[in-house]
């Protein structure tokens, strides 16, 4: 009967007890030494655990936990929280915690991930989106622009892809496209995409987009984020790109994310900070 009793503890603890890749998008002291994260995982979505003891000095997990790391989690069922085991760091992108720029764009990528993720669904092609960017950011060229592409496919990803190549309203071809010498093109957020200069009288919230800040989001949208590692964008076409995005962003979404703020300091700085 011991035994018996011995072999059905070991199954319910296994029961209990999952693997998960995750990622790390926020965490909050909670107790003396404890710490709430906030985790992104392929199987079982948006999660918060609990990692007991974590900011002890002595922790041998602490290091595996940091903010943004991707690791490999070994998690316990708990009443309220589940807790966090084991840990196995699989990448740190310490570049994200070294570096203020790309340290404040991974948080505002790490806040949407969160707004469309959910608990316990099947999130693995977030996961892998959010992976990806995570270690673009911390080689690019130019990070602003991988945080842009990162607007533009995750969109894409929860079923709000922006139209960009026709009119979003009639699905004919834009006047950009057709006419060499025009410069600008619109772009509504209410309709969904860029629209026709005939339909602005449908399409009140239209903004004016330069051509080539259409071409750079028919760019950024159609290329994978690690192939724009190497690219830059000027301050100038940054702020155009950014008037489309943000406005789309928070009709999809709502609202404005607390980050967006950031990442328009991020841009000021670029535009009016670099010759300075």
């Amino acid at each position: 009967m011991p035994e018996a009793r011995s072999a059905a503890n070991r199954t319910a603890q296994r029961i209990r007890a999952y693997s998960t890749p995750a990622i790390i998008l926020r965490r909050a002291d909670f107790g003396e030494a404890d710490r709430v994260l906030t985790i992104l995982t392929p199987e079982h979505g948006l999660k918060r655990v609990l990692a007991k003891g974590v900011r002890r000095v002595t922790s041998r997990k602490a290091g595996h936990l940091e903010l943004f790391a991707r690791a490999q989690l070994l998690l316990a069922r708990g009443r309220q929280l589940d807790l966090v085991t084991q840990a196995e760091l699989l990448e740190p992108h310490r570049a994200l915690r070294e570096d203020l720029q790309r340290g404040a764009l991974a948080h505002y990528i790490c806040e949407l991930a969160e707004r469309f993720a959910s608990a316990e669904t099947d999130s693995a092609a977030l996961f892998h989106l959010v992976a990806e960017t995570l270690l673009a950011l911390c080689e690019a060229a130019d990070p602003l622009l991988i945080a842009r592409a990162y607007e533009l496919h995750l969109l894409t990803l929860e079923g709000y892809r922006p139209q960009l190549f026709m009119c979003a309203l009639t699905n004919q071809p834009l006047e950009i496209d057709q006419e060499p010498t025009r410069t600008r093109a619109w772009f509504s957020p209410s309709s969904g995409g860029a629209v026709r200069e005939a339909c602005l009288a449908q399409a009140r919230d239209a903004i004016p987009t330069p051509r080539v800040a259409l071409e750079a989001l028919r760019l950024m949208h159609t290329r994978a984020l690690t192939a724009l590692v190497t690219q830059r964008f000027s301050a100038e076409l940054h702020e155009a790109i950014a008037r489309v995005l943000r406005a789309y962003t928070a009709h999809v979404i709502e609202q404005q994310p607390r980050s967006a703020e950031v990442m328009q300091q991020i841009a000021d700085h670029l535009r009016f900070g670099a010759g300075a």
